[in-house]
């Protein structure tokens, strides 16, 4: 979402009347973050702020992802989750038990402020036989006062200190794209995957079999991404460039 709808919380121009082109044309999407802080209802409250008018249900986090992976893995199982209401409220939905005492899995996800003691404490339960998962590798996320340490950073403090490597669910993991398309009900070959960055976004689409747009709205300039050995079918501006490609979607034969 971050780069391709919104940038530090304003809608990039053009935006809404792509969403609204989408929604007129029929034509399904999912809105895919790696964030695992909030909920669908809390994100859609925050493109709403924007000006961008989101149902919930087309939301998809590294959260929802990650429980389920989880549901399909060990159904009913148990967890340590070092995250926020995003994280937790998924696993409950999926199922899932939170408890400190020998827990089926560690699951690491993003929080504002990471508690050394919590840490320690997935370190001991990592060491003893849990599972490690982490929601998205990000090493760094934003903020007003420059970057701030995210999962990714976490995860590898965490690695050194048991020598264990967490599995990560998130872009560009391809199970984060076949969630999206389980979720979407779509196939490979119809899909578009838009997105700002080349290595998450761009990557993850490539090889989930998606046609791949990179915008340059975001973070990715057209010079970092000739940097890249793969490269998306396409380069624009911004999602407003695409408005004039959309098409009504096939009917069901």
């Amino acid at each position: 979402m971050d780069g391709v709808l919104v940038h530090e919380e304003i809608a990039i121009p053009g935006a809404d009347r792509f969403l609204a082109r989408l929604r007129e044309l029929q034509l399904p999407f999912l809105l895919l973050t790696n964030n695992s802080i909030y909920t669908r209802r809390d994100l859609a409250a925050r493109l709403r702020a924007s000006g961008l008018e989101v149902p919930e249900e087309t939301i998809w986090t590294s959260a929802l992802a990650t429980a389920r992976f989880l549901e399909e893995q060990r159904p009913g199982g148990t967890a340590f989750a070092i995250g926020e209401v995003g994280l937790t409220t998924a696993l409950h939905e999926a199922g899932y038990t939170l408890t400190e005492n020998d827990p089926d899995y560690v699951i690491l996800g993003e929080t504002r402020t990471y508690s050394f003691e919590r840490i320690t404490r997935a370190i001991r339960l990592v060491t003893r036989g849990s599972r490690f998962i982490a929601t998205n590798p990000d090493p760094t996320g934003p903020s007003a006062a420059g970057p701030v340490p995210a999962t990714g950073s976490v995860a590898a403090l965490i690695s050194r200190a048991t020598g264990v490597a967490p599995y990560f669910i998130g872009k560009p993991n391809p199970l984060m794209m076949r969630s999206a398309l389980n979720a979407l009900g779509a196939h490979s070959e119809s899909t578009t995957m838009v997105g700002d960055r080349m290595d998450t976004d761009v990557v993850a689409g490539l090889e989930a079999g998606l046609e791949t747009i990179l915008v340059l709205s975001g973070v990715t300039t057209r010079e970092d991404a000739r940097r890249f050995p793969y490269q998306p079918s396409r380069i624009v501006d911004s999602v407003a460039e695409l408005l004039p490609g959309l098409a009504p979607a096939a009917s069901e034969a």
